[in-house]
């Protein structure tokens, strides 16, 4: 008796990357955030990003994974496949992002360092803000002078309303 063995599920999954028309493999419960980056570092110059990976089946609503989301094989004619700011136009206008020729992807791979440039920032203190301090403080001041006298002005106040009583 033979017979059919059902068919051994791959031990991987591809994904074919709407930019460059490859299709790239990833192991099974690989991370979608992670697959999209591989994706973009090896797209060429000029070619639109990857924003996210979905599962498309024609006839069915496509189902987005999360940059956390572990990537699976749904079967049955599912495929998975990346989605550029050209494909999705809600992102943007539908303009698309396309990499500048100048700025190469880093190789996370090659060095543990990555230069990331610093951005500038405005300084931390600034004249604003040492007058609102400066005039924080002379409120207080004003106020407490103005308690210190009502205080101090209390018992006579009162023995003077009560005289008229």
């Amino acid at each position: 008796m033979d017979e059919a063995q059902p068919p051994t599920p791959t031990p991987f999954l591809e994904v074919k990357c709407q930019s460059s028309g490859m299709t790239r493999r990833f192991s099974m419960g690989t991370e979608a955030g992670f697959a999209v980056s591989l994706i973009n570092k090896k797209l060429g110059a000029g070619d639109p990003l990857a924003l996210h990976i979905e599962a498309v089946k024609k006839g069915e609503e496509p189902i987005s994974f999360g940059p956390s989301s572990a990537l699976v094989d749904y079967g049955g004619g599912w495929r998975l496949q990346t989605v550029t700011q050209l494909d999705s136009p809600g992102f943007g206008g539908g303009e698309g992002v396309v990499r500048p020729m100048a700025m190469p992807v880093p190789d996370v791979t090659r060095s543990a360092k990555l230069h990331v440039p610093k951005r500038v920032l405005k300084p931390a203190i600034s004249f604003t803000y040492i007058g609102k301090i400066v005039l924080a403080f002379v409120l207080i001041f004003v106020l407490g002078a103005i308690f210190t006298l009502a205080l101090e002005n209390l018992p006579g106040m009162i023995s003077f309303i009560s005289s008229y009583m």
